[in-house]
């Protein structure tokens, strides 16, 4: 259930409710505006008793219950868009935002060129893998440690944010030592050990939807993360897998204005893994401005060719630097329909 606190209610009284609710059994998480506290509840069984208990204290200004499984990360909970803040760049606001890098970290030039082109080219997050699911134990498995420092040496040279896969929860601090994101692949978004880690992990979270998974499926994954204590998810659609072959995934197009329904978390689109061709990558990036995602994750390599790993879904600096010129009457439309917009249309 979700508790709207009374304007301007004292931190005295937001405790008595917080202590009420606990007695109860369940667990509380606020969100606390300038002029009202929203106090989100959960836990399990009937939540009748707790619910009339609390709204009977003067305080409260209304009681309404959850009727969504997920419950922190519905609209229900919270109507406003979460906006993460990652080195200066909002992501949930009203600037569309592009992550962009190869998909794995090869050398310290091949990183560092990657980074310089897509800064240039407007990006404001370095996308790059320094350990990698692979479907084969023998394909290259990332640079692992090495590789974070060499993003790290990225983020000093061109100012890039930088958003990096995590793939076991041993490797959590490691990880968000280096990188300002941490990113959940879509072979782990339901590793359920991983997912509690990154509760306690105090970075942005870029969880990606499953191969077979269910809208439903990845918003519960991101409600075990934001239950564990870290409210910074961004929820990403790579694509999922279907019957057709002519692209390497099918991107659900559809999901994101769904999810844009259901939860105040951003949206990221990826169109390299939802297509897995480079041809068709500017197209969908397009068709996510359009359809409301608020960011995309791009990979861009210096030579695609060359690449050790995704090459033929990356595009080139050139490819890379068209598509974004190409993005923006896009993106002047899309700032139009931003909440923000619309209420001072109104």
């Amino acid at each position: 259930m979700v508790i709207s606190m009374k304007r301007h209610a004292t931190r005295q009284e937001i405790d008595e409710v917080t202590d009420q609710v606990k007695r109860f059994g369940y667990k509380v998480h606020s969100i606390e505006g300038e002029e009202r506290v929203v106090i989100g509840v959960v836990g399990v069984g009937d939540v009748t008793a707790c619910l009339e208990s609390v709204e009977a204290m003067p305080q409260v200004e209304a009681v309404t219950r959850i009727t969504a499984p997920y419950k922190f990360v519905s609209k229900e909970f919270r109507k406003e868009k979460t906006r993460i803040r990652v080195n200066g760049t909002e992501i949930g606001g009203n600037e569309f935002v592009v992550m962009a890098g190869p998909c794995s970290v090869e050398s310290e030039e091949q990183i560092l060129r990657a980074a310089e082109g897509v800064a240039k080219a407007g990006a404001k997050l370095l996308r790059g893998g320094a350990f990698k699911p692979r479907t084969s134990p023998y394909d290259f498995q990332g640079m692992e440690e090495e590789g974070l420092k060499l993003l790290q040496k990225a983020k000093k040279q061109t100012g890039l944010a930088i958003v990096t896969e995590v793939m076991s929860d041993r490797d959590v601090d490691l990880v968000a030592h280096y990188a300002d994101v941490l990113q959940i692949g879509a072979r782990n978004m339901q590793n359920f050990v991983l997912l509690k880690a990154l509760g306690k992990c105090g970075r942005p979270i870029l969880l990606k939807r499953g191969l077979s998974s269910t809208v439903k499926e990845l918003l519960m994954s991101a409600e075990y993360i934001v239950a564990h204590g870290n409210p910074e998810v961004m929820l990403c659609e790579r694509g999922i897998r279907t019957f057709e072959t002519i692209t390497r995934n099918t991107c659900d197009i559809a999901a994101i204005p769904a999810l844009n329904e259901l939860t105040h978390l951003p949206v990221i689109l990826d169109p390299s893994h939802a297509t897995g061709k480079r041809s068709l990558v500017p197209a969908l990036a397009r068709a996510g401005v359009a359809i409301g995602a608020d960011g995309l994750i791009v990979e861009v390599h210096p030579a695609p060719e060359k690449a050790i790993s995704d090459g033929a879904q990356s595009l080139d600096l050139g490819q890379f630097e068209k598509m974004m010129n190409e993005l923006k009457p896009y993106v002047e439309l899309w700032k139009d329909t931003r909440p923000q917009a619309v209420a001072a249309a109104n």
